[in-house]
């Protein structure tokens, strides 16, 4: 089996050095060669071109920052002109499910089988190979996929194609939300006099505990920010997700809150930086250092 992955960045770089682990040798190419060029000492075989990565590739696996980036990478820089009839190309990246359903009728039309396959877990999961993995299709081409897609965590068929895609929307909807509280909640501590640290060493194991407490929460009380899922990235999932619930004529008011924060937070110097970062906006938008 030939596989290749195109784009490696925070979550591409983890997820192709799993593939080499397995002993895939995975086709790689990223826009940057310089990126992917380490992964060459791991078994990977790392291309100047996309239409090189892919061409001789059973199973292409793309993970790009968003929808504008993989319709140029699938349709106008060539990957899928360059793929065999038959092949299955996986899209892990996060895009509108109207974008989704649209590159799976393109594709079909090319003879080749689609996956829309949003992930979760962030750089940790995508090291640790266990990201929660959404995926929109068919039965078929899932489990055509799903040997590919166990290198990189837990695989879930949610639905047709695009599904894949709305299920991401909710988990972002989900974890864009939680940052935002536990970043509120923190502060309102902090300003009443209590430390942060033990408040959240106080409500772990309680109703409000959660991944995101320990997580970003920790982050937050650390002061850490260095990227690993950036506040550009999540503002992009929380407009994907606004705009599908337009689509669908569905209000998502708490969504929008958010999304106008996260706006801001952006604005104000934040975007390429950890989404526990939306802490700092809010403590801007408090008086507090």
């Amino acid at each position: 089996m030939q596989v290749a992955l195109i784009g490696i960045g925070l979550m591409g770089l983890p997820m192709a050095k799993r593939l080499c682990e397995a002993g895939l040798q995975p086709h790689v190419w990223n826009r940057t060669r310089a990126k992917a060029a380490p992964l060459a000492a791991l078994g990977a075989r790392v291309h100047d071109t996309v239409a090189q990565a892919v061409r001789d590739a059973d199973i292409v696996v793309t993970m790009l920052e968003d929808g504008q980036i993989v319709e140029s990478v699938l349709f106008a820089q060539g990957l899928a002109q360059a793929l065999q009839p038959g092949s299955l190309l996986i899209d892990m990246s996060s895009i509108q499910p109207v974008q989704a359903r649209s590159h799976g009728q393109r594709l079909a039309a090319l003879g080749v089988g689609y996956l829309d396959a949003p992930v979760s877990g962030g750089t940790l999961g995508a090291e640790a190979g266990n990201l929660a993995i959404m995926a929109g299709g068919s039965a078929e081409d899932f489990e055509r996929g799903r040997k590919v897609l166990t290198h990189f965590g837990r695989p879930t068929l949610v639905g047709p194609t695009g599904s894949g895609q709305l299920a991401k929307l909710a988990n972002q909807m989900i974890v864009g939300v939680t940052i935002g509280v536990v970043a509120e909640a923190l502060l309102l501590c902090a300003k009443g006099g209590a430390d942060m640290a033990k408040v959240k060493e106080a409500v772990t194991g309680g109703f409000a505990d959660s991944r995101i407490l320990q997580v970003h929460g920790q982050r937050m009380i650390e002061r850490d920010f260095a990227p690993r899922g950036r506040i550009s990235v999540q503002l992009k999932d929380m407009r994907n997700a606004m705009a599908t619930a337009q689509e669908l004529g569905f209000d998502a008011p708490i969504t929008g809150l958010l999304e106008a924060l996260y706006a801001s937070a952006s604005e104000n110097g934040l975007s390429g930086m950890d989404q526990a970062a939306f802490f700092a906006e809010l403590a801007r938008r408090n008086g507090m250092a």
